[in-house]
């Protein structure tokens, strides 16, 4: 039986992700890792910080090599609940590739690690017709991959059938043409670009919300939902390469773009090292927000905080290239919003203001 809502401070660490002890512990990981830096010169010099969305190595004095790796979390779970995996490899690709090309880089290539419980083929060859679909919306190639049997490691929600799913995408980038946020100016406009859903990002709290508090299934429809609860969450990560793509080999002018994943909309800040956003119009966002906010009493504070509410990557760009964007976006079937500005803020704070939210040190607080 589901329990009025009442307020959940801290909804996300109660529900066993710890955001702000990861915080912590990245600065130490990160402060070993660059102490590799100096390693190399020429070929395989760093040819950008840790922070940002993906990195880049140097190949020679003009191309650099944009890498990254993730996975898709937690949703291997609903995908285990519905026994059906052929969706998850999509957001394991779109992970990796919607953060490179947030440098400017063109993905190319890609190789899968999945790590189970027992090598059960239907499951295999599920997770595989995902990873090449989603290679085929990215235009890469998969070249290779790893299968780990971990019996005593990987157990997962359907007895058999427990696994982990992760990847990592290579690009190529022109290195003088790189996108780092450097441009970035007061004036410029935000343009988000919709996302397909609750993406992969915050399942341990929907799942925590709507399964385990709400007692709601899987396989049921709910109020506002055109598919089953469990369709709806399995929906895959929109993959953004295609029309970010024709938009930088068109001339459009971006001075900085951002894949909206964990921590919302906070992730405009990490588009430029200099830059704060005032954003003054955001779209209605899917059904599926507003279900777990009503089962879950989660403030709105939270909400934006933990999921993309709408909005799955970001592109700043001057005034007069937004016209430009919005057709591109068009054209590729992506709604897209002119959501704000660039304004002067060295706190770097991302301003929401029709919620009367302000986001800074990595948490929307009540203006």
């Amino acid at each position: 039986m589901w329990r009025p809502p009442s307020p959940l401070a801290e909804s996300y660490r109660r529900a066993g992700v710890d955001v702000e002890a990861e915080d912590e512990a990245l600065k130490l990981v990160v402060e070993e890792c660059r102490k590799t830096f100096s390693l190399r010169r020429g070929v395989g010099s760093p040819a950008t910080p840790i922070a940002y969305f993906t990195g880049v190595v140097r190949l020679n004095e003009k191309l650099g090599l944009a890498l990254k790796t993730d996975g898709v979390g937690t949703k291997v779970f609903i995908a285990q609940l519905m026994d059906r995996y052929d969706t998850v490899g999509i957001d394991c690709v779109a992970m990796n590739v919607n953060d490179i090309i947030c440098i400017g880089a063109e993905p190319i290539a890609f190789v899968d690690y999945i790590a189970l419980q027992r090598p059960e083929p239907r499951l295999l060859q599920e997770i595989a017709r995902g990873l090449a679909e989603g290679a085929r919306q990215a235009n890469i190639t998969i070249i290779g991959g790893e299968i780990a049997q971990l019996p005593e490691m990987i157990r997962g929600k359907r007895e058999g059938f427990g696994f982990d799913l992760a990847g990592m995408c290579v690009g190529i980038v022109e290195l003088e043409k790189m996108i780092e946020g450097l441009k970035v100016a007061e004036g410029d406009l935000v343009v988000g670009l919709e996302s397909s859903g609750i993406h992969s990002n915050g399942l341990t709290l929907a799942r925590k919300i709507l399964l385990e508090r709400a007692g709601l299934s899987l396989f049921e429809r709910v109020e506002g939902l055109d598919k089953t609860l469990g369709e709806e969450l399995l929906t895959p990560t929109r993959i953004y390469v295609k029309p970010v793509l024709e938009m930088l080999r068109d001339g459009i002018e971006i001075h900085g773009m951002a894949h909206i994943t964990g921590r919302g909309l906070l992730n405009l800040s990490r588009a430029s090292p200099h830059a704060g956003y005032l954003l003054e119009r955001l779209p209605e966002p899917q059904p599926i927000f507003k279900i777990i906010q009503k089962y879950g009493g989660i403030p709105e504070s939270e909400m934006y905080q933990v999921f993309n509410m709408g909005v799955g990557f970001c592109l700043i760009l001057p005034p007069s290239e937004v016209e430009r964007a919005l057709d591109k976006a068009e054209k590729w079937g992506v709604k897209a919003y002119i959501l704000g500005r660039v304004v002067k803020d060295p706190e770097r704070k991302v301003i929401l203001k029709p919620k009367g939210l302000v986001g800074v040190g990595g948490r929307f607080k009540t203006s």
